[in-house]
């Protein structure tokens, strides 16, 4: 996979060490290559599912140093291979990000937080971790820290992209927590459809849904001041950025249907700017 594809994979950015990015390089091609299979294009479930399941039989081929049969997986595993060993990575995360994947094929609503959170911890809290393994920091502290970074992120992409996410019958928002502040599918639609305007229910909703994830952020961010030199400055952006696109949502009213929250040019400079104090963060 190109280096091309890589959107918004922010830990393969320069400021890494360079003898890190082809690990990195190597995680992202298995990541991405999977999660597009559960979410990319028009295949049946039952194909998806198939797909999946030849990831994990290579995943558990490589890791054992054995060759991948499939000749369109082979090379990436071969790579993702090289890395497993080369830096003693688990494979346990490796697996709960293809469970993950392979829930996303099936399952599009959440019945509350506790269940949205055990996707996260599959979805997005391996990478974290993962990272801190190449770095050689993974302590019981820095990997819990991690964990909340990487909830949060993946929270607040999911409070960016409501409306996105509704256009393919998915909602995040935990059921019980919508029907508490007096919404359902229906109302989701009428907003996505500008059928009805944001009210204060929904402004309620979103900003216990956005502080909540400010709140897991912030536990987690002296994690960006115990790791050293330019994986820390690396991190503080990440979470800077995170916390500016949860402003960008309070900026607009929370009206994440007409109005997706995204980083500009002019974040940039406010970002490096925090990135200097970040002392007074978390």
């Amino acid at each position: 996979m190109p280096v091309e594809h890589y959107e918004n994979f922010p830990v393969a950015s320069l400021l890494l060490p360079a003898r890190l990015r082809e690990p990195v390089e190597a995680i992202y091609a298995f990541a991405r290559g999977a999660d597009d299979v559960a979410d990319e294009g028009d295949a049946p479930a039952v194909a998806r599912l198939a797909r999946l399941h030849d990831y994990q039989l290579g995943l558990e081929a490589c890791a054992r140093g054995r060759a991948v049969a499939d000749a369109t997986l082979a090379p990436m595993f071969a790579r993702l291979g090289s890395a497993i060993h080369a830096h003693a990575l688990p494979l346990q995360p490796f697996r709960d990000l293809l469970d993950a994947f392979m829930q996303d094929v099936g399952k599009t609503r959440y019945a509350d937080f506790s269940e949205l959170r055990d996707y996260c911890r599959r979805s997005a809290d391996p990478v974290g971790r993962l990272m801190l393994h190449l770095y050689g920091a993974a302590t019981a502290d820095n990997l819990r820290r991690s964990d909340a970074i990487c909830t949060s992120l993946q929270l607040i992409n999911f409070w960016q992209d409501v409306a996105v996410d509704w256009e393919k019958r998915r909602i995040y928002l935990p059921l019980d927590e919508l029907a508490r502040f007096g919404l359902d599918e229906r109302a989701l639609d009428a907003l996505a459809r500008g059928e009805r305007s944001p009210g204060e229910d929904w402004r309620t909703l979103m900003a216990f849904e956005v502080e909540r994830a400010r709140t897991m952020m912030l536990d987690g961010a002296p994690l960006a001041r115990a790791l050293p030199g330019r994986v820390g400055w690396e991190l503080r952006l990440v979470v800077l950025g995170g916390l500016r696109i949860l402003e960008r949502i309070e900026a607009v009213g929370y009206d994440v249907f007409r109005h997706r929250p995204a980083l500009g040019r002019g974040d940039w400079a406010r970002l490096a700017w925090r990135a200097l104090n970040y002392g007074k963060l978390g």
